[in-house]
């Protein structure tokens, strides 16, 4: 991927979360998804009813010919085995608009990390190889461990197969599945791992990868919590950018720049975890900036706050 760090990287934006908009700001990016489509997406933990709505996304799959893909988990719920995660993933209307991948379904591949702190080399799902072009179409939210998840945490963990999981959240001391989670290492190391993760997917894609993020239901837990908590301020809208680091960031100042009151529970979460550590260190790598321009590609709705 292009080091990004000494420009401004552009962030598309619109207000309201529509099957429309989500096309808009696709076409926005300018980089045309082909051939073998994958589109990493979470289908959410079985009982979580704020993962990406397919009535919303069902557009973008159909016209760019998508796969829905995904790996299993590194906990113990329905979605660590293929059969539990396809049924979760068909209970949440998924397999009813697209196939759907667990890619990790027959092992992983080993993916180079560059100089990383942690991780040497990254697991990723072994079908992974089996596409041209990856459309990381995450839900922005909350998270217990990393604060807030968007792009790139779905690269890092989403694409991950379940002991990449593993290796990534114990910053590269153990693939051993389900997790010892009272075991873990120091926050940063985590955060670390993600951005480093990250870098071996991105040397991989090139520029076949893009980036969006839907950010509603603005939960402080993340759609692999089978009972989150329930969103207290009112949703953001639809952004996308080439550059996953500005877009993650802008997504985080929104929540910031937002007057809703509510915003205070999901800033508390990101500030507990040190989440931003994320953006500075894969900002570090060279995996994107943070420094950013907003271009809203609709005007505003009366009562939007942007």
């Amino acid at each position: 991927m292009e080091n990004m760090t000494e420009k401004k990287s552009v962030v598309y934006f619109c207000p309201r979360i529509t099957p429309e908009n989500l096309v808009k700001v696709y076409t926005a990016l300018g980089r045309e998804a082909k051939g073998r489509v994958a589109a990493k997406l979470s289908t959410g933990e079985a009982g979580n009813p704020y993962h990406l709505s397919t009535d919303v996304i069902k557009k973008l799959i159909k016209m760019t010919d998508a796969t829905i893909v995904e790996c299993n988990t590194a906990y113990e719920g329905r979605r660590c085995n293929v059969p539990d995660h396809l049924q979760t993933a068909a209970a949440h209307g998924f397999t009813a608009i697209a196939e759907v991948d667990i890619m990790d379904g027959e092992g992983d591949i080993s993916l180079p990390v560059r100089g990383g702190k942690h991780l040497k080399e990254n697991f990723v799902g072994k079908n992974w190889s089996n596409y041209d072009f990856t459309m990381i179409l995450s839900h922005f939210k909350g998270h217990p461990m990393a604060g807030f998840g968007g792009a790139l945490k779905n690269v890092a963990i989403g694409m991950a197969s379940s002991r990449g999981k593993a290796w990534i959240h114990t910053a590269g001391q153990s693939q051993t599945v389900p997790v010892d989670w009272a075991n873990v290492p120091p926050q940063d190391d985590f955060l670390e791992s993600m951005a480093e993760a990250c870098e071996s997917v991105f040397d991989k894609a090139g520029e076949n990868i893009l980036f969006i993020n839907v950010a509603n239901n603005l939960s402080v837990d993340c759609d692999c919590v089978a009972e989150p908590e329930a969103p207290e301020m009112k949703d953001l809208g639809i952004l996308a950018s080439l550059d996953p680091v500005a877009l993650d960031r802008a997504c985080v100042d929104m929540v910031y720049n937002s007057p809703d009151p509510g915003k205070k529970h999901l800033i508390e979460r990101m500030e507990q975890q040190h989440a931003t550590h994320l953006l500075d260190y894969a900002e570090q790598l060279g995996l994107g900036s943070q420094t950013y321009i907003i271009e809203q590609i609709e005007p505003a709705a009366p009562d939007a706050a942007f």
